[in-house]
């Protein structure tokens, strides 16, 4: 009876804290949360649970501490001074882990992944996925899983050649349309911009401006705008957009917002135009709100599956990001597969 005691006092003191936090939250002239400011949304929290916790939840301290000294130790190491008498890279890379077969993409001075293990009621997540229990994404359909492993074939790591004449109709490097859409400029990836929206390694911030009538996101990385209508409709099926068509209404304290009529590529991957993801907002105290969501897609996914994750508060301002459609990048992506394309060819016609 002690105990019991002890737990509904804990349980009272919790929610006292709580709807002090709520009353001291700063609201529009509407009596609404404030949700405009800006957040740094990175974590070391992975966002599916790694199989070894199986249904846990939860991280102790210790966890979360060697958790944490695992990434400040890795990002130490990325750091260190290159040596400026090593050799170039082998051609198509070496194999390791990096960006195209580690032959010299970002270094750890652009990543930006996070210092620490979140935590929501003071503790500490084994992951940002809490559904299904296990905290990991649900077995693909099996129409989803065809189509993920059909575009997954046609990214392979780079062995300088062009692998990709080897397979049967159109290659991964034909034209800038074949390219990803974070290639192209026009989607982040992993899913940043979402929806849902998720951390990534770096370019984490969020900008939101709220107005009576709507509420924009704005997303460092490759600087979309979310514009999300309150009170508003979905236009007809037909109207497909890039982040979808986002329509938000209010439940209490809690924005919810609903997103629907995607193109056949969403940011999500595995996603398909039958995407639907609900978001709630809740401003949990001056410096913070939560992020929940939910994500549904019959052709891909044999359940729902989503999360939550905090957004902290931050000084930290969102500078621009440029990345444009037909960036010269494109041009080298393109005029590299053709040049080995060509000696493939070449090489092909000397053999016989």
């Amino acid at each position: 009876m002690i105990q019991a005691g002890k737990n509904v006092v804990a349980a009272v003191g919790l929610l006292a804290a709580t709807m002090l936090a709520q009353a001291q939250i700063q609201r529009t002239e509407e009596g609404l949360p404030d949700l405009t400011g800006t957040y740094d949304i990175a974590t070391i929290t992975p966002l599916q649970r790694p199989e070894a916790f199986g249904e846990k939840q939860f991280l102790t301290q210790e966890q979360a501490d060697e958790m944490a000294a695992r990434a400040h130790a890795r990002i130490a190491d990325d750091s260190k001074q290159s040596d400026p008498d090593r050799g170039a890279p082998p051609a198509g890379g070496d194999g390791s882990p990096g960006a195209a077969g580690n032959v010299g993409g970002y270094n750890a001075f652009w990543i930006d992944p996070g210092e620490a293990a979140f935590t929501i009621d003071g503790k500490f997540r084994t992951s940002i996925l809490t559904q299904p229990k296990n905290g990991r994404r649900p077995e693909m359909t099996p129409s989803g899983r065809k189509k993920a492993m059909a575009r997954r074939a046609l990214f392979r790591e780079n062995r300088g050649d062009a692998w990709w004449l080897e397979l049967e109709g159109p290659g991964p490097y034909d034209d800038p349309e074949s390219r990803t859409l974070s290639d192209r400029c026009l989607l982040g990836f992993g899913s940043t911009g979402g929806p849902p929206m998720l951390p990534t390694l770096y370019n984490n911030l969020k900008r939101i401006v709220q107005t009576p009538d709507h509420v924009m996101i704005l997303v460092e990385m490759i600087h979309d705008a979310r514009i999300i209508r309150l009170n508003s409709e979905h236009p007809p099926a037909s109207v497909k957009k890039w982040l979808g068509d986002s329509i938000g209404w209010w439940e209490d304290d809690t924005l919810i917002v609903e997103t629907t009529n995607f193109t056949s590529r969403p940011a999500l991957f595995g996603g398909t135009q039958d995407l639907k993801v609900i978001e709630r907002f809740t401003r949990v105290d001056e410096n913070t709100l939560n992020y929940a969501f939910t994500v549904e897609d019959v052709n891909s996914w044999t359940e729902p599956w989503g999360g939550e994750y905090p957004w902290p508060t931050t000084d930290t301002r969102v500078y621009e990001y440029a990345c444009h459609e037909a960036n010269y990048a494109m041009e080298g992506i393109l005029k590299g597969a053709r040049i080995l394309e060509a000696e493939a060819l070449q090489a092909k016609a000397g053999g016989n």
